[in-house]
């Protein structure tokens, strides 16, 4: 009957730490879990620099400009360069507003109360109709101005025969007619808004506009 008891006691006994020993590989299990879940590294976050050379980047960490380019200060002044020439396929491809914008017609300019073609007006007008000729479409109209001297209705009259002494040396040189219209501003549009004799002298003029092309 002991031996029986003992033998059973024995057998609990071997159970029992059976049991233990799978409790503890169990408890090892999940702390080895956790312990490479848990105390992983992260890999370190990238900050977002400028690159090499860049203009007025904000590299401060956390700024809202961090890594990106922030424009310059505009300068205090600025060098006025050469106006280049009206290329001919610009003249081809722009539109009646760009055209004016380029000035591809020469303005004629006038003695004081005045209204005769000068040689000076007359070599711009000869440029002017050598476009024409090259553009058979362009209809263009001339206006008539005047400086700020003298009465409005004055001025109005001047303007007038200036632009038409433009128009007839333009047909003069075979210029059709039907592709020149006039108009008169007088002294209401200047081109130079000063009191002085240069800015009267801009003022004095017949100005070419292409209206239709």
């Amino acid at each position: 009957m002991m031996e029986s008891v003992m033998h059973g006691d024995k057998e609990t006994t071997d159970m029992t730490r059976q049991g233990t020993r799978w409790m503890e590989y169990a408890a090892c299990g999940l702390l080895l879990m956790v312990v490479g879940c848990g105390g992983a590294k992260k890999p370190p976050v990238a900050r977002a620099t400028a690159p090499p050379g860049t203009v007025g980047a904000d590299t401060r960490g956390g700024g809202p400009n961090a890594g990106r380019s922030v424009a310059p200060p505009a300068p205090q002044s600025r060098i006025e360069m050469p106006v280049e020439p009206v290329r001919e396929d610009q003249i081809a491809a722009g539109s009646l507003d760009d055209l004016n914008r380029q000035s591809p017609l020469l303005p004629a300019f006038f003695d004081y109360d005045a209204s005769d073609i000068s040689s000076e007006a007359q070599r711009a007008l000869d440029a002017d109709a050598t476009q024409m000729r090259q553009h058979p479409s362009w209809v263009v109209t001339i206006e008539g101005h005047c400086d700020e001297r003298g009465t409005a209705e004055y001025n109005l009259a001047l303007g007038e025969r200036r632009a038409v002494a433009a128009r007839d040396y333009l047909v003069s040189v075979g210029i059709p007619a039907e592709r020149l219209r006039t108009v008169s501003y007088g002294k209401e549009f200047p081109f130079d808004a000063g009191h002085t004799d240069a800015a009267y002298a801009k003022n004095r003029r017949a100005h070419l506009v292409i209206t239709a092309q």
